[in-house]
């Protein structure tokens, strides 16, 4: 008889089950931590190496649970500079086979190295000459009193290069279902796609320039995207009335106007300014021209900045309009905080 809303006698709760999961996922990382800081190091920066001259596409396989984990890894891969795809080993063998060329690196992954599916694409890597790295769960580094040598898998046999995934054990009770060995594989792929992005020198924009729907890639934007150009630009001349610079204002819905002499920006006219004018002059203000009531020499921004960076000046100086200029000071556009709103980064 149990007891009620809890275990029976003897069982562990859900808690502690979950609990030892992680700390067993947690203690296979540790390990795996130290065979990359220790006996693996070398292994990984040739893996890294191999990768980097990859003249075509690496390619990253495995069958199951470990397929997943290779999906994943190919999406890292791809998403962060180095072109990846995810090839079925079981679809390989009918027929997408030809998605792997010379040039090409192969990334398999199996935790017993002798996943038959696998295994079958190692004539078609050796054959088209394909460097091959495994990701493999033979205990490549550990300590053993034994003189015997240890028996590797045939995946591991095969390969150039074999990064070791070994695990204590799994964090399955019954010691069956792949979870510390495919979360080593996980890390050990985000650890190779870190490592190859920044072997290669990829930075903030060439991460924008890959995740242009996303919200951390909208972060990344470049004013020129968002600037109001052409016929919605407000622009008036320097001599230009009073009644006309606020009737510019008022037809292109900016709450602002450029002055512009000739291609240069000399000075801005807001909403604000607008009202404080008229406290001032009063009616007399019409009579007057744009550069008598002009902010000379306003805040500016170039085409290239990050909007990001656009949003924190407007911000910080409590506005809501920035010219947009190239290095010559000649008005390209105005952004505006509406345009900032509309990419959900406010």
């Amino acid at each position: 008889m149990t007891r009620s809303g809890g275990a029976p006698p003897g069982r562990p709760t859900s808690k502690k089950l979950g609990e030892n999961v992680v700390r067993i996922e947690a203690e296979a990382l540790r390990a795996l931590a130290d065979r990359l800081a220790g006996p693996m190091a070398a292994d990984f920066e040739r893996a890294v190496e191999l990768l980097y001259g990859c003249a075509g596409r690496i390619v990253v396989s495995g069958m199951g649970k470990s397929g997943l984990i290779a999906r994943k890894i190919a999406a890292t891969l791809t998403s962060t500079g180095s072109p990846a795809l995810f090839l079925h080993p079981a679809e390989a063998l009918h027929g997408d086979l030809g998605m792997v060329v010379r040039g090409d690196v192969v990334v398999a992954l199996s935790a017993s190295g002798e996943t038959s599916e696998v295994l079958q694409l190692l004539a078609a890597v050796k054959r088209l000459g394909v460097p091959l790295i495994t990701m493999t769960c033979d205990e490549l580094h550990s300590v053993s009193d034994s003189d015997e040598p240890r028996s590797l898998s045939t995946l591991a046999q095969a390969a150039d290069i074999t990064l070791d995934c070994s695990v204590a054990h799994e964090a399955c009770s019954l010691g069956l279902a792949p979870t510390a060995s495919t979360t080593t594989m996980l890390a050990l792929g985000d650890a190779l796609a870190v490592a190859l992005s920044q072997r290669r020198g990829f930075k903030e924009e060439d991460f924008a320039s890959l995740h242009p729907g996303g919200k951390l890639g909208k972060r990344f934007l470049r004013v020129s995207a968002l600037m109001h150009t052409g016929n919605a630009l407000p622009r008036v001349k320097p001599g230009t009335a009073m009644s006309d610079v606020i009737y510019e204002m008022s037809r292109k819905g900016l709450g602002m106007t450029t002055v512009v002499d000739g291609k240069k920006l000399v000075g801005l006219i807001s909403d604000g300014d607008l009202r404080r004018l008229l406290e001032r002059h009063g009616k007399k203000v019409f009579d007057l021209a744009a550069a008598e009531c002009m902010t000379r020499s306003p805040r500016t921004v170039g085409p290239d900045v990050f909007a990001i960076a656009a949003l924190d000046v407007m911000e910080q100086k409590k506005i809501t309009a920035l010219p947009v200029v190239d290095a010559a000071g000649h008005l390209l556009g105005v952004l505006h905080l509406h345009d900032l709103w509309g990419t959900q980064m406010l």
